[in-house]
């Protein structure tokens, strides 16, 4: 049952919360609806919006889902609590955060409160620790497990809403199939075939369709920990897309900077096609599947007009 929970004790221990100011818009809510819900309509937090969408074509009308970073302009790195997010995390009946050190001040927040709420960290559903690469929901496999243990942490707050739960999630499994054929083309064209990144947000997804990863090491690790590349990294990776030994650059659309222009500059130069990814949904490109299936699309493109 949906419990109320207390504010000030998670204020008292939030506003000691390190990190600067994300500069994000807030939190988005959808609201569920009790006239279509045959239990308890739940409180759900989500830390960051690419798991909230999912949650909350799960929830549906049995959930009112909170995401604390709705929008694209959040940086969960960076992102400071503040009294609203205490607010969302003092009401909630559940928690969902990504953790492997990308949102750990989500789970900061729900040890906050009293009486704590069922925390559902997606990190350790894949196995990942802190240092692993955080970009979770790029793993495809991960995708329905996760969808599967929110259905679960659901049913279990509220149980007569089951019926309801189980319709949700087996109209997730119908609505994620775009996203399954859009992988498996991928497949199709990757074979032997091998990227290079100037973020590596879309690692899990690239290896699990057979890309190899031709991103010189030494640039791949000072960018993964928010380092800046040696000269001599940036030269090898401008020398590996000069001589061919990169079939297509993914290009990280949220990155501002003179680093990645110069990187994607060699790369149209060099003739190597720039596909364009990005860390989360822009605002205005849909559900999670619609973002995905049209990244995807836009790879397999490249890949097949390259072979």
């Amino acid at each position: 049952m949906p419990r109320a929970r207390t504010a000030a004790a998670a204020l008292a221990v939030l506003t000691g919360l390190a990190g600067c100011s994300g500069g994000d818009a807030g939190p988005v809510t959808e609201t569920g609806d009790p006239a279509n819900c045959p239990g308890e309509v739940l409180d759900v937090v989500v830390s960051v919006a690419q798991w909230g969408s999912l949650v909350d074509q799960l929830g549906g009308d049995c959930t009112t889902v909170t995401t604390v970073l709705g929008s694209a302009a959040g940086d969960p790195h960076d992102h400071e609590v503040g009294t609203g997010d205490v607010a969302a995390f003092s009401a909630a009946d559940l928690v969902v955060y990504n953790g492997a050190g990308y949102d750990e001040w989500a789970a900061d927040a729900a040890d906050g409160v009293s009486p704590r709420p069922v925390v559902l960290a997606v990190a350790e559903i894949a196995g990942a620790r802190s240092g692993d690469d955080p970009h979770l929901w790029y793993e495809p496999e991960l995708v329905p497990r996760f969808a599967d243990a929110v259905t679960q942490a659901l049913t279990g707050l509220s149980p007569d809403a089951a019926p309801y739960l189980q319709q949700q999630r087996q109209l997730f499994t119908t609505d994620l199939q775009p996203y399954v054929e859009a992988l498996a083309r991928l497949r199709d064209v990757s074979a032997g075939r091998s990227y290079a990144a100037t973020e590596p947000v879309f690692d899990r997804t690239a290896r699990a369709v057979g890309l190899s990863d031709a991103t010189p090491a030494g640039y791949r690790d000072a960018v993964g920990n928010e380092g800046e590349p040696a000269p001599g990294d940036l030269a090898a990776f401008e020398a590996a897309l000069a001589e061919g030994r990169v079939d297509v650059l993914l290009y990280n659309t949220q990155t501002a900077g003179s680093l990645p222009e110069q990187v994607r500059a060699a790369a149209e130069e060099a003739g190597v096609p720039v596909v364009e990814v990005t860390e989360s949904a822009p605002d205005d490109d849909g559900s999670f599947v619609e973002w995905q299936v049209e990244q995807l699309g836009r790879l397999s493109d490249a890949l097949a007009e390259t072979a």
